[in-house]
Formats: structure tokens, sequence, C-alpha cells
């Protein structure tokens, strides 16, 4: 099997809960723009905890947390600055450490309703151009269905780092299946064809996570693809296709770091190569993981 990569956990709730800056509707924004010194606390804390691969805080750099005007005067400024904050936190490591940079949901998280290509697609747009001279690779994060992928897709075609897309799934669903009802098989099937370097599934319930891995995992194998996959959970309860991240406050639910290591050690069984956390799960969470990493050889 391949090397396990670790991947960070979440960055607004880690945020939040050192005392950072927090607010709806900017939410890990805030930080940028008040206190952007406690971001690079952050990933530096999940650095030591010992991620292989840290992710920009840019996920809010987006009209649906700035607000339109914010967005237009400073949201490429705010992308960037995320980025270099990522950038200047592996400086020093005596150990490699990849930054990804997160292109989140244009229109908004856990809602393929609110959709539309032609603003998404600038919004995308500024962010990669905002990060692309200080990450490593492009994750495209919390895409909730094939049309939101496709129009990134596009965006992302004439770029030469390693892509990366992840999508939240429906919580409450029998079998994997993305938020917008579209199929898992599906889903692996058109990354596929893209030639993405991975396809990931993230904050979602870890108890729906391993039936995805599984069937991406056989279509990935059934078309002899080198696709990576990866898994990072939250800690959320389910989360409803109504429910506005903005302004809506999701509870958290009692997942300790033994109880998500050992979903963990599922996704690895099944296929995954990269595992992390999304919201809720903090750097101690990581430190297990790390911990599980080494002590079993997982180089």
């Amino acid at each position: 099997m391949e090397d396990l990569q670790i991947l960070d956990g979440g960055m607004g709730h880690e945020l939040r809960r050192i005392g950072a800056p927090f607010s709806r509707p900017l939410w890990s924004a805030e930080a940028l723009l008040k206190s952007p010194e406690m971001v690079l606390q952050v990933h530096r804390s999940y650095i030591e905890s010992g991620a292989d691969i840290i992710t920009t805080n840019s996920y809010a750099c987006v009209p649906f947390h700035l607000g339109d005007q914010l967005f237009h005067e400073r949201g490429a400024q705010l992308a960037r600055l995320a980025a270099e904050l990522a950038a200047k936190a592996t400086e020093s490591i005596k150990r490699p450490v990849l930054v990804a940079a997160s292109l989140p949901p244009a229109m908004g998280s856990y809602r393929p309703d609110l959709f539309d290509k032609r603003p998404a697609q600038p919004i995308t747009r500024a962010l990669v151009d905002a990060q692309r001279d200080y990450v490593d690779l492009w994750l495209a994060e919390t895409v909730s269905s094939l049309a939101e992928f496709e129009s990134t897709a596009e965006v992302l075609a004439d770029e030469t780092k390693p892509v990366y897309y992840s999508f939240t799934l429906d919580d409450q669903a029998e079998s994997p299946r993305l938020r917008s009802g579209e199929l898992v098989t599906e889903v692996a099937q058109r990354v596929c064809q893209t030639g993405a370097t991975g396809l990931m599934f993230n904050c979602s319930v870890p108890e729906i996570m391993a039936a995805a891995v599984e069937k991406a995992k056989a279509v990935v194998d059934g078309q002899s693809s080198s696709l990576a996959l990866g898994v990072y959970a939250n800690k959320f309860t389910p989360i409803k296709s109504t429910q506005d991240s903005r302004s809506q406050e999701i509870e958290f639910r009692a997942i300790e770091p033994d109880e998500y290591l050992t979903y963990a050690r599922e996704w690895r069984t099944l296929g995954a190569t990269i595992i992390g956390g999304c919201c809720g799960i903090g750097p101690e969470y990581i430190r297990e993981l790390s911990r599980w990493k080494r002590q079993s050889g997982l180089l």
C-alpha cells in the first residue's frame, strides 16, 4: 500500500478555540483581517502535531462570507495573505511539509442548490491567481455537486500543480452520494477523467466515509487510475440540506481522538492514502493520527 500522508485539521474552529477574532459571516477570514499571527500559530500547531500537508486559510475569502464589497476590495489580497502565512509556517521545518491552496465553494458550503457557474468561476479564478506563487497543490474542497466540480475543473485545467478534489457527502444517505444526490461512483469516474492527482471526501460525518472510499476505490482500480484517495471528516452533527453555514451554528458531537483514529484505520484499510480532519478536528487529533502513522511504519 502507498505511503500515508497526514493532512491538517480544521482551521476556523481552531482559530476560535485559541481566541482569535471570529464572528459570522466572516468566520475564519476575520483572523486574516485582524490577527494574521494567530493563523500562523494554527498552521504551526498542525505542523508540530505531524501534518505532512497544511491548508491555506482562504476558505472564507469568498463573497458568501466576506460580502460582495469586501470581496471586491480585498478578497484577492486576503487569499494571498492566507497563502503567504501557510508558506511561512513551513520555513525552517526539517521535514517536507506541503502547502495546499484551499479553493472553497464559491457560492457557499453544503448548498448545491445555490451554485451558479457564471459568478462562481471568476471567484475561483481570483483565489487561484492570488495563491499560485505560494502553494504546492490545489485543493478544491467541500464540493457539493458535479456541476460545482466541473466549474472548478475548468478553472484549473491549465494549472501545472497537482490538483485534488474533495467532496462533501449527504450525511444521512443510505449509500454514499453528494449533497446534490449524485453518486460517488459517478464522481470517481469524472475525476479520473480530468487527470487530477487525488479524490477526497471531507466535511461530512465520519460514519459515511468508509463506504465512499470503498466505492471510489473500486472505480479507480477499474480504470487503472493512479488517483490518490483521501478523507478528512468533521465532528458536526449531520448537516441538513437547508443549513446556512454563514449564520447558523452547527452543533459538535463528542468524538475523541482515539475514536477518530478508529475510523481512520478503516479508511486506510480501504485504500485512503491521505487522512486528516475538517471542522472540529484539531491538532490533538492530527497528533494521534501522526503517532499511529509512525508506530505503524506508514511512512
